[in-house]
């Protein structure tokens, strides 16, 4: 398979507790745990760069839906919820939810967009069959 395009990122420190970066600097962050974890919450956390991710990769799928089938969105937007979940066996799991927004778009049809989206975003499609996705519309 070609890759059209290559992200690359480096961890220091203790992983959740440390620094990440990406190989041309723009991304440069420090990461400690959430205070729900025991740590200070004063960086980001691994959950909120994937909650992050995703829901700007969702956001870019559901604008091509919406220009492959001719319909317009415009001031939409897409929120991300990822939750850690522990796996009951000393792990741990992750669950998403994803809110999506169209303002004055029938809900039916902007549900239909949110899940077109949901089966070619990159990121549902990795997650797909490993972790629990919720893809809903809200109107506010």
């Amino acid at each position: 398979m070609e890759s059209l395009y290559t992200a690359e990122s480096l961890s220091t420190g203790q992983g959740r507790d440390g620094r990440v970066r990406t190989h041309d600097g723009t991304l440069d962050l420090n990461l400690t745990p959430p205070v729900e974890l025991g740590g200070s919450g004063t960086g980001t956390n691994p959950e909120q760069l994937f909650a992050a991710g995703y829901a700007a990769c969702f956001h870019s799928a559901l604008n091509v839906v919406a220009r492959s089938r001719k319909v317009k969105i415009e001031n939409s937007s897409v929120g991300g919820r990822v939750h850690l979940h522990s796996d009951g066996e000393n792990g741990f799991k992750l669950s998403v939810e994803l809110e999506v927004i169209i303002p004055d778009m029938e809900h039916a049809l902007a549900q239909e967009l949110a899940d077109a989206a949901h089966q070619v975003c990159p990121y549902s499609n990795a997650t797909r069959g490993n972790i629990d996705v919720l893809v809903s519309v809200s109107d506010d």
